[in-house]
């Protein structure tokens, strides 16, 4: 991968049970030019001490004290502290296989690709005895901006991204409940298969324009009003990032003093 620079953001808290097993898993995919930087949490078990081990090896890794609010503020303190060309995250009780970073590079950088997500083995708590062979299928994963606002069908543990997205990811809003949900919407978002025009260079491969394009349809997403009332505050939040104005202040309105109530 020649100069390439690969940075693993580690959030850990009270870890210890498999800290070892993924950091082991880790350092087996790195190179000497690549770091690990662990965010621990506050955690009472041996897990910063377990992690202190790997600090005398040939990849740099670094220990920091998380800042004490959640998983979201904890993975947003190591992906701040990352320095290489691509960042992969890592949870406390994953194993990678020896293969991984190889494989996800294969696409990273490729026509264009800056984020990737790729399925998982869920195994049994002594990795003896797959439990499930796709977490894809057991989620119905399946890209696209819209499949995965509503429903996190993401596993952060499984992503991997160029830098240069990083000022996109962070500070990962509060308006989603888990940080791999922010980061594979803002993927499929830049993406563009939502959108009449690609962006950041899809149009290579997705046409922006077709005969299809002219073709006068219809179309009705119906939501009834207890799903819209769950969804219509993240709903709003995309559309005023988009400054669509006028799209977030129409799911608004229908709400209006129901939130006091």
């Amino acid at each position: 991968m020649g100069n390439i620079r690969i940075s693993v953001a580690v959030a850990s808290y009270n870890g210890e049970r498999y800290i070892k097993e993924q950091m082991d898993s880790i350092v087996r995919n790195l190179t000497c030019r690549d770091e690990i930087i662990v965010s621990d949490d506050g955690s009472s078990d041996r897990t910063r001490e377990l992690v202190r081990e790997y600090q005398n090896g040939e990849i740099s890794v670094r220990l920091l004290q998380g800042p004490g609010l959640g998983i979201k503020q904890n993975i947003s303190a190591a992906l701040s502290a990352c320095r290489g060309d691509y960042i992969f995250l890592a949870d406390q009780d994953d194993v990678w296989t020896d293969d991984k970073v190889e494989k996800v590079m294969e696409y990273l950088g490729k026509d264009g690709c800056r984020l990737v997500c790729h399925d998982a083995r869920v195994m049994n708590a002594s990795f003896t005895e797959v439990k499930m062979e796709s977490f894809f299928s057991y989620r119905g994963s399946k890209p696209g901006f819209l499949n995965n606002l509503l429903k996190n069908r993401y596993m952060g543990c499984c992503m991997a991204f160029e830098k240069s997205l990083l000022p996109y990811v962070l500070p990962i809003s509060e308006k989603v409940e888990m940080h791999d949900q922010w980061i594979g919407v803002l993927g499929d978002y830049f993406a563009g298969p939502n959108h009449i025009l690609p962006t950041n260079g899809t149009a290579r491969f997705f046409s922006p324009v077709s005969v299809d394009d002219f073709v006068k349809k219809s179309s009705i997403i119906y939501y009834s009003k207890e799903a819209l009332l769950k969804a219509h505050q993240e709903i709003a939040y995309f559309a005023e990032k988009e400054q669509l104005t006028a799209h977030a202040n129409s799911v608004r309105v229908r709400f209006e003093g129901a939130e006091n109530e």
